[in-house]
């Protein structure tokens, strides 16, 4: 009876397998990229004890330590056993992402994966396996773009390691990007990954001025630093969903009989304007941070696509919506806000 159970098991994982090769097939890619990182991390306290490791880095894996103290103390984010270890990337980058859009629509092409539900970009490991996808899509007429990743969280699954490009972050940037990560592992509502992502934005920014007010002062260049490039970027993210807004109208006036040519002329001269007009955002922070953070900005050598502009959807649509909810129905008291979402939208 077992042999029989067990040959019929056998079967299932075979006809399974089958059926959904693709996505096993890159469920395996992913888990094998994930488990090689894993494989290769250091224990925290061994890197805080080797005298190999210079005083500087020792110094920035001290201050995540007190970064997810604070998440989860002062935030009430949920304890985590992420980042006590370290993985050196020997400044190599470790995974790619990928978006695709609509030519002629603010439409994300979306993937779907078991347990975590429906995503509008999909990851990869290996550059080869990115590059691939993403001359499939161009195939299919599509415009994308693949980025360099900086951070990633497995939601609670796995125990995340400090990835040596965290180091090279100012205080502000590495606080907002621990928090940010900590969030989903907080709250991850499947099929939703706008909310997700607009949220941990909100949370890992005003999570970050917390902290930096906590820990220098308000009065500190950390503080007053991080706060002018995070005003920058307000300005900037709406100037750039201002840009959507017209993309999107624009498509909308397109007619089934309107030549192609046309469509990508009118296409690119408004992604044109919306690049030029960039130009016009004042901008107060210090050089330093100019120079840890220029990377967001739009290329005028490089004109963005569509798919530019749905990964801003995606991030930055909803920041206004969680700042008016937070401040006008909780009095800014976040610890309540929290409570509050934790209720209303089960996670994962």
């Amino acid at each position: 009876m077992l042999k029989k159970i067990g040959l019929v098991l056998v079967v299932m994982l075979v006809a399974l397998a089958l059926w959904q090769r693709e996505l096993v097939s890159y469920g395996w890619m992913q888990a094998r990229g994930q488990l090689r990182i894993l494989w290769n991390t250091q224990p925290v306290n061994e890197v805080l004890a080797d005298p190999a490791y210079p005083d500087s880095l020792k110094k920035k894996i001290e201050l995540i330590r007190e970064i997810k103290r604070f998440s989860v103390d002062s935030l009430g984010l949920e304890p985590s056993g992420s980042y006590e270890s370290f993985y050196n990337q020997h400044g190599k980058p470790i995974l790619w992402v990928i978006t695709a859009s609509e030519p002629y629509e603010l439409i994300a092409r979306k993937w779907h994966f078991p347990i975590i539900g429906t995503f509008s970009y999909k990851g990869f490991f290996e550059k080869d396996k990115a590059d691939t996808l993403v001359a499939e899509l161009k195939r299919e007429g599509l415009d994308t773009r693949i980025g360099e990743v900086s951070a990633w969280s497995t939601l609670g699954f796995l125990h995340d390691p400090i990835l040596s490009s965290f180091l090279d972050r100012s205080e502000g940037s590495l606080a907002e990007l621990i928090i940010h990560e900590l969030t989903h592992g907080t709250l991850f509502i499947k099929d939703n990954l706008e909310y997700n992502e607009n949220l941990a934005d909100f949370v890992g920014e005003y999570g970050a001025l917390r902290f930096l007010a906590w820990k220098y002062g308000t009065n500190t260049a950390q503080y007053t630093n991080y706060l002018a490039t995070k005003a920058f970027y307000e300005r900037y993210d709406e100037h750039i969903l201002h840009g959507t807004r017209l993309l999107d109208s624009l498509y909308h006036s397109f007619k089934p009989k309107t030549p192609l040519v046309v469509k990508d002329s009118l296409k690119w001269k408004t992604i044109r304007q919306i690049v030029d007009s960039s130009d016009t955002l004042t901008d107060q922070r210090i050089t330093t941070a100019v120079r840890s953070v220029k990377k967001r900005r739009i290329s005028k050598l490089n004109l963005p696509n569509n798919a530019y502009f749905i990964g801003y959807l995606t991030y930055r649509k909803q920041q206004n919506r969680f700042r008016q909810e937070f401040k006008n129905r909780f009095g800014s008291n976040f610890k309540r806000y929290l409570t509050y979402l934790k209720e209303t939208y089960p996670s994962l």
